[in-house]
């Protein structure tokens, strides 16, 4: 990871999103930005929210997406250009399976720290006209990171992203993204987790304290609208 740095840097406006007869209003639709960018605790200036209930916020300010799975979606569902999943950042050398849920990292002048991998919603699908694009990137993995901004500061493509402070509870980003999208009756994982509640969402926490109880949540509305 000592190579990772950012490829492009993208925000986006809010627009209208057809979706199964209705209109949606995202900001998923981002562009590359030229030169340095600021950004504050919520995010990129000129950055918006479709949605401020689900998206943005300190805890989700900045969308980071791994470059690395382009290819593998060219594979599938043709070339996609760059940003094509609503990230602010489109990295290289920073995989969802290396990433520590707490971890920092310096880039430019900012400091992010990575605080939970992102769960997709059906307005990837919306954006892509891919009935199950949401779907196969929670399947697959390929969902890309939210980080807070401990200190704001400029930032611009090319930036290295140097890890500052590294957890030691070695909690990935994938393995969240495992417990509670994917193996969801995985009860001992879950534990686990919960016995790290700090360096998770809390209203993750709620929810696999939620599901020792017997209760599983219905992911139907998130994925597909």
């Amino acid at each position: 990871m000592s190579d990772a740095r950012v490829v492009t840097v993208s925000t986006g406006a809010v627009r209208q999103l057809p979706w199964r007869g209705r209109a949606v209003s995202t900001a998923i639709a981002k562009t590359p930005v030229l030169g340095r960018v600021d950004v504050g605790v919520l995010g990129l200036a000129g950055d918006e929210r479709g949605d401020r209930v689900h998206h943005g916020g300190p805890d989700k300010a900045v969308l980071l997406y791994p470059g690395e799975h382009y290819a593998a979606w060219a594979q599938e569902v043709g070339e996609l250009a760059t940003p094509a999943f609503g990230e602010n950042l489109t990295t290289s050398g920073l995989l969802e399976s290396d990433v520590l849920i707490g971890a920092v990292y310096a880039v430019g002048t900012v400091l992010l720290q990575v605080s939970q991998p992102r769960r997709p919603c059906f307005k990837l699908a919306a954006h892509h006209d891919v009935e199950d694009m949401a779907v196969r990137a929670q399947r697959t993995g390929r969902t890309g990171i939210y980080c807070r901004v401990l200190k704001p500061g400029r930032l611009g493509a090319g930036d290295p992203l140097v890890l500052a402070r590294k957890p030691l509870h070695g909690i990935t980003a994938a393995e969240v993204h495992r417990v509670v999208n994917i193996d969801r009756d995985d009860t001992a994982a879950a534990r686990h987790l919960v016995r790290h509640a700090d360096v998770l969402p809390e209203s993750w926490v709620k929810l696999l304290r939620r599901r020792s109880d017997g209760h599983l949540e219905d992911q139907a509305a998130r994925l597909r609208g």
